[in-house]
C-alpha cells in the first residue's frame, strides 16, 4: 500500500515515545516504590502448597519472614531494572535494528500482562481491572509492529481501537459505580475542580458514561475520529491529573517523585489514540486517492 512515509514515521515516533514513557514510568515505580507482587506471593489459597513444598515450615512463618520480604523486593527491583533497560532500548535503538529485539518486546508485553493480573488480584479479581491495562500491555507490540515490513495499517488500527475501547470501558466500570468508585478518583475531582464530594461523584459517573459511549463510537466510521480525539484528550487529562492533584508547592520534588511515574505510564492512554488518529487520516487519504484513479 502506498502510504506516505512521513505519516508512517510519525505513527512510529508517537508509539516510540509512548512505549518509552510506559517503560520509564514502570521502572520508576518498581525501583523506588512498590508493585503488587505480594498480592500473589502472599495469597495463601494460591501459594501455600507451592511454598510449603519447596520451603517447608508453616505458612505464617513464610509471610512474616524478613527473608521473604527481601525476596519479594528483589523480584520487584529486578522487574524495575528490566523496564529501565527496555526504556533505554526503545529510546535509542535505531528502527532498522528494532526487528532483532522482537523477543524482548514480546517478553515485556508478557510481563505487563502479568502485572495487570497482579493488579486484578489486588482489586478482588475484578475483570475490568485487568482490561484497564490493555493499551499498556499491547503497546510494546504496537511499537514493534510499526517498523515491520508490510505493516497492515487497517489491521493495526482495528487492534488499537479494541485496546482503547477495552481500556476506557474498564475505566467506566469504576467511574459509574458498577465496581466500587475508587476514592482516589473522587479526590482528584475535588482537588482539581474544587467541587463538593457529591458533585465529584456525579461528574465521575458522567465521565464513565462517556467512556462507554466513546468505546462504541470508535467503531462507527463517521464518529471514530471524534471518539479518538476525545480518548486522547481524556487520556491525557487523567494521566496528568495523577501528578496535578497531588502536587504541593511546599514539597515540589517529593510531590513529583511520589506521583510523576503514574503520569508517565498513563500517558500512552493519550498517545495511542493520537497514533490511531494519524493512521485514520492516512487511510482516509489512501481511500480518496484510489477512488479518484
Amino acid at each position: 500500500m502506498n502510504f506516505k512515509h512521513s505519516n508512517i514515521q510519525l505513527v512510529h515516533f508517537t508509539l516510540r515515545l509512548a512505549t518509552f514513557l510506559l517503560f520509564a514510568g514502570r521502572a520508576w515505580q518498581h525501583l523506588f516504590w512498590d508493585a503488587p507482587f505480594r498480592a500473589l506471593l502472599w495469597d495463601q489459597n494460591t501459594m501455600e502448597s507451592i511454598v510449603l513444598f519447596f520451603r517447608g515450615g508453616i505458612w505464617q512463618e513464610y509471610v512474616t519472614s524478613a527473608a521473604t520480604d527481601r525476596f519479594i523486593q528483589t523480584v520487584i527491583t529486578g522487574f524495575g531494572i528490566f523496564y529501565a533497560l527496555m526504556a533505554l532500548v526503545t529510546l535509542f535503538i535505531r528502527s532498522r535494528y528494532v526487528k532483532r529485539f522482537l523477543w524482548l518486546y514480546i517478553l515485556s508485553s508478557v510481563s505487563l500482562v502479568f502485572l495487570a493480573v497482579l493488579y486484578t488480584m489486588e482489586k478482588f479479581y475484578h475483570v475490568g481491572q485487568f482490561f484497564e491495562y490493555t493499551i499498556q500491555f499491547l503497546l510494546p507490540l504496537f511499537f514493534w509492529y510499526t517498523i515491520a515490513q508490510g505493516v497492515n495499517l487497517f489491521r493495526l488500527l482495528l487492534v488499537m481501537k479494541i485496546a482503547i475501547a477495552l481500556t476506557f470501558s474498564a475505566h467506566g466500570l469504576y467511574a459509574t459505580g458498577i465496581y466500587p468508585q475508587p476514592g482516589v478518583f473522587v479526590d482528584m475531582f475535588i482537588s482539581m475542580l474544587h467541587v463538593s464530594e457529591p458533585v465529584a461523584i456525579k461528574m465521575l459517573f458522567f465521565a464513565g458514561i462517556l467512556d462507554f459511549v466513546v468505546s462504541v463510537a470508535l467503531f462507527v466510521p463517521r464518529l471514530a475520529r471524534y471518539a479518538l480525539l476525545y480518548a486522547a484528550l481524556w487520556g491525557g487529562l487523567t494521566a496528568v491529573a495523577r501528578t496535578w492533584a497531588n502536587f504541593y508547592f511546599d514539597f515540589p520534588l517529593n510531590s513529583l517523585h511520589q506521583n510523576l511515574y503514574e503520569t508517565l505510564f498513563r500517558l500512552p492512554h493519550m498517545l495511542v489514540p493520537l497514533a490511531a488518529i494519524i493512521i485514520l487520516f492516512q487511510l482516509k487519504e489512501f481511500r480518496m486517492l484510489h477512488s479518484t484513479q
